[in-house]
């Protein structure tokens, strides 16, 4: 399996500095990076390492349950999922305190309650998901259209 790179060039100090992520192997782009940004409820288009991961978790966690769906008999059709990952004081600074998952989607040949099922077996088992194991909490809301 291939390995991914980024890079980042960061310039300053915490509070003051800023940088740049580099998506290197993809090269998808380059975004800009501050700690004012990241700890204020307006990004003010700059990104942070939570957005990445949530970014890198919500397109982990569909690719699982996809391949989860097909697994267990069902015909995927869509998934839409969005990750809120939250950053909460640390006694050495921050961490991260959890990540939300919420997934809506449709398939065939599997109900509403062996779709929640599958679900939580994608939360549990996608490589993002055990990448964030310490995290307190991953949870997952299902919303289900037959």
């Amino acid at each position: 399996m291939p390995t991914r790179t980024a890079h980042t060039a960061w310039e300053g100090t915490l509070e003051d500095g800023s940088g740049e992520v580099q998506l290197a192997s993809s090269g998808a782009g380059t975004f800009e990076v501050s700690f004012p940004r990241r700890s204020a409820d307006d990004a003010g288009g700059v990104t942070s390492p939570e957005e990445l991961i949530a970014a890198a978790h919500t397109s982990c966690y569909a690719m699982q349950m996809s391949a989860l769906l097909a697994k267990h008999g069902a015909t995927p059709g869509t998934l839409a999922v969005s990750a809120d990952v939250d950053l909460g004081p640390d006694t050495e600074g921050f961490k991260i305190t959890a990540v939300h998952l919420t997934v809506a989607g449709t398939a065939q040949g599997i109900d509403a309650e062996g779709f929640r099922r599958v679900a939580e077996e994608a939360k549990r088992t996608c490589p993002v998901s055990k990448a964030l194991a310490g995290v307190g909490e991953i949870t997952v809301d299902v919303a289900f259209d037959a």
